[in-house]
């Protein structure tokens, strides 16, 4: 056993697991851009923590923190520390742990549009890498508004630090791009530097255990696979809800809108690790092959058919909780005409030869009455209803089967089935079969951010999404983007702490559907 897991094992003797030792990373240094913004403070230092307390990291693992902030290495660490302390989730703060880590943290202040923060940048990692021995192997991460990420990368191509003895990876922050044109030309910029094999656009829901779940449970399991098409399942459902406003960022929000900043990522990844096909290999090129070939197959609407397909929302004052609530257009930084959409309900269809016919309801709002993430597989009520005069009530009879994958926030799966009620008569009614993680496995998931950083240090790319994948899931939303821009909607249109605006549930009921209610 090594000084630092022997260490660590004495200071937290009840966490401590041999086998979470065993696989490390290569040394290397990681280059945060945006170091003292929220994201920093909130997921990428705590995530980094927690890998070091898991003995993932290497002995002379670095992180070089930028940003236009003057700061000593010292005033950085201190205020990482605290960022640590803060935010760290379901885990110990370990002082002799964090003492050593600390080591590795250093800062540079500069402003990445100016091509002399670079050569700056240069000069402390030769230094870091002579006294750290990261081998040359660099990690740059673009935590900064998206207007910088293309200045970022030219500023570090022309400085020569996109390549190296060691290998060099640029990890991108969403949004990649804020319609098609946009994303072809952001991803145009990077490749003038670096290569696809060195880019990872890092789509956080894809790091969720659930949704790297959806894999082991289809591929893993025998029984659900040969069902998993449209002779059984009628409709797929995919809710992410969030029970709070804009937070204090409404000026940004009024930039992307529910569609930019959920759907078009986030929920459309979702989508296709639901629909798509086996891959061959666990290998990131062959899972990512499947997920493109998914997406690419997600019909593109007409521009007349948008209206039936598509609704916007924006929440109006409400309550949520019991708590009174503001409207959109009254939080701070935000157009008390604006048109901004708060809320996304999305009817897709894909064309390919498992899911035609078969809908895929995509929601997802803000002032919602509940946090939830989930996807909701429904499949098609059993043929004859043999039950029917025994005494059962026509809806238990009838209920079709429902198999709920949670996201968040307590993360698990649920398959509700009809059964016998206890007594004299053959009466049914829906009961369900859960299983919690939490529960389950009695340990720790990680979060989100450390499953992807330590990805991104390995070299393994199977959980980020690809340029491909990132033109493919535009496309699908392009023309929705094109319709909402061309009209005035009459907002807000649903008040807070309601399930959206009445239009969706519309939507879903010329198919003869209806949203579940998480």
């Amino acid at each position: 056993m090594s000084s630092e897991t022997a260490r660590v094992s004495a200071a937290s003797p009840a966490l401590y697991d041999p086998l979470r030792f065993n696989r490390k990373t290569p040394p290397c240094a990681v280059v945060i851009f945006g170091a003292n913004g929220d994201l920093t403070k909130r997921k990428l230092m705590p995530a980094l923590y927690r890998l070091a307390f898991e003995g993932r990291l290497a002995p002379g693992f670095a992180v070089i923190g930028m940003s236009r902030t003057a700061m000593t290495d010292d005033e950085f660490r201190d205020r990482m520390k605290e960022a640590v302390k803060k935010f760290l989730e379901d885990s110990p703060f370990d002082e002799d742990l964090w003492r050593s880590f600390a080591q590795g943290l250093f800062y540079r202040a500069g402003d990445v549009m100016n091509p002399d923060a670079y050569g700056e940048l240069k000069r402390c990692l030769e230094e870091v890498d002579t006294a750290r021995r990261t081998a040359s192997n660099v990690l740059f991460y673009l935590s900064t508004q998206p207007s910088q990420y293309a200045p970022i990368a030219e500023g570090l191509g022309k400085a020569g630090l996109a390549t190296g003895s060691g290998w060099r990876r640029i990890v991108v922050e969403k949004p990649f791009g804020h319609d098609l044109e946009s994303a072809r030309d952001l991803d145009a910029h990077l490749q003038q530097f670096f290569n696809e094999s060195q880019i990872y656009r890092i789509d956080h829901y894809l790091g969720k255990e659930t949704v790297q779940n959806i894999l082991a449970f289809r591929f893993g399991n025998g029984i659900f696979e040969p069902l998993w098409n449209r002779r059984y399942i009628d409709n797929v459902q995919i809710t992410a809800a969030e029970s709070i406003g804009v937070e204090g960022r409404g000026a940004y929000y009024q930039e992307a809108g529910a569609l930019r900043d959920m759907v078009q990522n986030h929920l459309a990844q979702v989508m296709a690790t639901v629909a798509m096909e086996p891959s061959a290999t666990f290998s990131a090129d062959a899972v990512r092959d499947e997920r493109a070939k998914l997406l690419r197959s997600v019909r593109v609407p007409k521009p007349e058919d948008v209206p039936l397909i598509a609704v916007s929302g924006q929440y109006g004052p409400g309550r949520v909780g019991g708590e009174e609530r503001i409207g959109f257009r009254q939080e701070k930084g935000v157009d008390p005409e604006s048109q901004t959409d708060t809320y996304a309900a999305i009817t897709f269809r894909i064309d390919n030869w498992r899911w035609a016919g078969v809908p895929f309801y995509i929601r997802t709002g803000k002032e919602l009455p509940k946090r939830v993430s989930e996807i909701a597989i429904q499949f098609r009520s059993a043929p004859l209803a043999v039950f029917r005069n025994n005494g059962t009530a026509d809806d238990d009879a009838s209920v079709p089967n429902l198999l709920i994958l949670r996201i968040q926030p307590e993360e698990g799966i649920s398959l509700k089935f009809v059964s016998k009620r206890p007594g004299l008569g053959m009466t049914l009614r829906p009961v369900s079969m859960d299983f919690n993680y939490g529960s389950s496995f009695g340990e720790r998931s990680p979060a989100a951010y450390e499953t992807l950083l330590l990805d991104a240090i390995v070299g393994d790319a199977t959980l980020y999404t690809r340029q491909d994948m990132v033109e493919a899931s535009w496309q699908a939303v392009q023309p929705i983007l094109d319709d909402w821009a061309s009209r005035k909607f009459d907002f807000p249109n649903y008040a807070a702490g309601t399930w959206g605006p009445k239009a969706a549930d519309e939507m879903l009921a010329r198919n003869g559907h209806t949203w579940r209610r998480p």
